[in-house]
């Protein structure tokens, strides 16, 4: 049995927006990671299952490479290569969908066309202090990802039966990523309810498993092993470690979309360590991923720190200017709120 969390009134609302639409799109955050995807294809799956034959999703950039197996990717409109047609898809839809993010900075330069936009929105997420953008805000903190939000609303929509292999693949997928597979974020028991359901549906846990996690380029493993062994930095009197790269360092290593992600993670396995940062170059700013073990909050150290924000045990943000001054900022942060005294 899951727990009806969403509120009636809210799947009633959505639902009558989806009867009525002729035309939907599913619109997820810049530098789209597992769980944007896995919700976004998701949600397209049970729509045309639905009997919706006029469905997108619009990402803003690219996606990893080891996302594009997933059931429907090639499908996925890619703004920063067809802006026109992307903003066409989200101008003319009668319903858009906001899912794994709450606030239209998280798409950047999408931001103005969502808002713009005349169709009816609705915000499916899992992230913090949820802006006012959507006429109807399904956003609940506490659940391990968006992609477990599409499941449960699916169920409350009484569709469940709906949800064939490619739906549940995608599901699934944005679960395991965004909850490091299932080391983070993922100890209440009806996450484990939901994975049932997801293997009844035929899914291949292990298989979406190396899909994802072993399956990458030669490239991505050696830059793994540069970053560790040159540019790791550990803190122990703060039980910390900072990983750093340099856009310079980057095209060294001929970087792809997504060749990075999971990094921020290896720091964790060091004893001793319980907050771990990786601060990168990128085009128009540093980008900046934390992740913690244990009380430590690193959402608040994002937040404080980098005009970020996230989950307790894993979160982002960005910062403008140097990866030098990023770096200082980071160091200046470890003494005023040092996970020592947490």
């Amino acid at each position: 049995m899951i727990t009806k969390i969403i509120q009636e009134e809210k799947i009633q609302k959505a639902k009558k927006y989806i009867e009525k639409a002729e035309s939907i799109t599913i619109v997820t955050h810049v530098s789209p990671d597992g769980d944007a995807m896995g919700s976004s294809l998701g949600l397209y799956h049970f729509l045309s299952a639905l009997g919706k034959d006029n469905v997108s999703i619009v990402v803003p950039n690219c996606f990893p490479q080891f996302y594009k197996w997933m059931p429907g990717a090639k499908e996925v409109v890619i703004h920063e290569k067809y802006p026109e047609f992307a903003e066409q898809l989200i101008h003319n839809a009668d319903v858009i969908f906001c899912l794994d993010f709450n606030e239209l900075k998280r798409i950047e330069k999408l931001g103005p066309v969502v808002d713009e936009a005349p169709g009816r929105k609705v915000m499916i997420d899992h992230h913090l202090n949820p802006g006012d953008f959507c006429k109807v805000v399904i956003s609940y903190p506490e659940m391990s990802s968006t992609s477990e939000m599409i499941f449960r609303f699916i169920c409350r929509l009484g569709q469940y039966e709906l949800i064939n292999k490619d739906c549940a693949v995608c599901i699934y997928t944005g679960m395991m990523t965004d909850t490091g597979s299932f080391t983070y974020n993922s100890n209440k028991p009806e996450i484990y309810t939901i994975i049932g359901e997801l293997i009844k549906k035929g899914i291949d846990k292990d298989l979406i498993y190396r899909k994802v996690n072993q399956v990458y380029s030669e490239n991505r493993l050696r830059m793994m092993g540069y970053v560790l062994y040159e540019k790791m930095k550990v803190y122990p009197e703060h039980q910390a470690a900072l990983l750093t790269l340099s856009k310079e360092e980057l095209d060294r290593f001929h970087y792809c979309s997504g060749d990075t992600e999971g990094f921020v993670n290896l720091p964790l396995s060091i004893d001793g360590v319980s907050f771990s940062v990786f601060i990168r170059e990128d085009r128009d700013y540093i980008k900046i991923s934390l992740r913690s073990v244990g009380d430590f909050p690193c959402n608040l150290f994002a937040s404080r720190y980098f005009n970020g924000g996230g989950h307790k045990n894993a979160s982002g943000g960005e910062f403008y200017g140097s990866l030098a001054d990023a770096i200082a900022v980071f160091e200046k942060g470890l003494e005023e709120f040092n996970p020592n005294n947490v």
